[in-house]
């Protein structure tokens, strides 16, 4: 069950990160990041009205106020590094968020066996080497490199965050809408200041309004994908499930090639196949 959901957590994120990624090609970032997040919101209410997810507030929620104040910190500065350094030196860095929620279910006492193991450093490596990471002629400013470790312990920590906002189907519906509501707020006070600086809120021709598919898609997405690690740390080893669900970098480049025939480095194709193997090892030890 826990390789099921993290795996599962990896496509989405995949996918709502290429998502994005196009989106954020005509309209702002931080547009981006409000109106999919507020779509995500609208629907998790409903759930929430729907499964009566109000009887499971508590405490708890607090680790999910916490994951949606940490969360368009840690997007923004990922957006930030992709614009002022190469994507092929940002990707791998942001991997690292890993780091957090294995850190966590290392101190908590979880011990991996050998084949799990050696299954974490070969898919680490794996999702590392996907990104394409450039090696020579990459010249990278501090403050790239310093957006995108912001970016990656913001990940991890929302990794380690949402897995303890809930103990419940229910409660991690109202966990989710929490977390949401909560990025919304911060990502539109964010872009109020934006516009109070001069930035831009929509395209120049006007709201996107042919995207709300794609933006509702990224926003749904997203969320679908931090309730299935949820699901996936709380049924098993943080350990595997946060290194299963950090494949999502391998999906955005697969992605990348299925639909805008990107062709994949020869180190991107070593990457996704030792990913590939690492998982193998991890669902299997």
């Amino acid at each position: 069950m826990t390789a099921f959901f993290a795996l599962t957590t990896s496509l989405l994120w995949g996918l709502a990160d290429f998502g994005g990624g196009l989106l954020t090609r005509r309209t702002p970032a931080l547009t981006v990041v409000v109106v999919s997040q507020a779509v995500a919101a609208a629907v998790l209410g409903a759930l929430v009205v729907g499964t009566g997810g109000w009887g499971e507030a508590g405490p708890r929620l607090w680790f999910a106020v916490a994951a949606g104040l940490v969360g368009p910190v840690a997007l923004l500065s990922f957006y930030k590094a992709l614009a002022l350094g190469p994507m092929g030196v940002v990707s791998p860095i942001a991997t690292l968020s890993v780091a957090v929620p294995v850190g966590v279910g290392l101190f908590l006492g979880e011990r991996p066996g050998l084949l799990q193991a050696a299954g974490i450093a070969v898919a680490v490596t794996g999702v590392v080497l996907a990104g394409g990471p450039q090696l020579r002629g990459a010249a990278v400013q501090r403050r790239t490199v310093l957006l995108t470790l912001v970016a990656a312990l913001g990940f991890g920590t929302v990794f380690a965050l949402i897995t303890e906002a809930s103990t419940s189907v229910t409660g991690l519906f109202l966990a989710l809408f929490v977390q949401r509501l909560t990025n919304v707020a911060v990502g539109g006070v964010a872009l109020a200041a934006s516009v109070r600086r001069g930035g831009a809120a929509v395209p120049e021709d006007g709201f996107p309004w042919a995207s709300m598919p794609a933006l509702a898609f990224v926003g749904l997405a997203d969320v679908a994908a931090n309730g299935t690690y949820a699901v996936a740390a709380q049924h098993g080893p943080v350990t595997v499930a946060a290194v299963l669900a950090s494949l999502y970098p391998v999906v955005t480049a697969l992605a990348a090639r299925g639909f805008l025939s990107e062709r994949l480095r020869a180190v991107q194709a070593a990457g996704a196949g030792l990913a590939l193997v690492g998982t193998l090892l991890l669902a299997t030890g």
